[in-house]
């Protein structure tokens, strides 16, 4: 639930950290192809949570990630070509890939909010290396957006204004 404000409480907060856990976990056991994402999922959930929004957004991050994994490969090998996807750990992988994910694809939560929350995941479970991977691809992302962003502000201001943009 949000709190008066607007923003997230405390309790929304805390499910969206359980989800990306379960999302990581998820999408970490099926990159050694016994089981799906989903099938991981709905074990752990029927395991131990009984957080209906951390499930529902973690199904949400696992079939972003799944419906868009060719997608977000090349953007990592984009935003990071001195570490092609393959030669990833796998825990490296599935961070990245989760976290795009959910930067590229979930509206939910604002990109800012969701690369903190990776960062600090990717130093968790795999250490300071990862941790400052995990912030260049995300940070670069985030530049790439915002400078994206730009570029149609002001594209769309000249051809307002008469000008050519260019």
């Amino acid at each position: 639930m949000e709190a008066p404000s607007g923003r997230p409480g405390r309790e929304q907060i805390r499910s969206r950290r359980r989800a990306r856990r379960l999302a990581l976990a998820s999408i970490f056991e099926a990159d050694f192809g016994q089981r799906t994402p989903e099938a991981v999922l709905e074990r752990h959930l029927a395991e131990s949570e009984d957080d209906p929004e951390a499930a529902r957004f973690a199904h949400r991050l696992i079939v972003v990630t799944v419906d868009h994994r060719d997608q977000i490969d090349r953007r990592i090998e984009q935003l990071a070509p001195q570490y092609p996807v393959v030669q990833l750990a796998r825990i490296d992988r599935a961070l990245l890939r989760t976290a795009l994910g959910e930067v590229l694809h979930s509206a939910a939560t604002p990109a800012r909010v969701a690369i903190s929350e990776w960062v600090e995941l990717a130093r968790i479970y795999s250490g300071d290396p990862a941790r400052r991977l995990m912030n260049g691809v995300l940070g670069r992302l985030s530049r790439d957006a915002a400078a994206s962003t730009e570029e149609l502000v002001d594209g769309s201001a000249d051809e307002d204004a008469g000008v050519p943009a260019g």
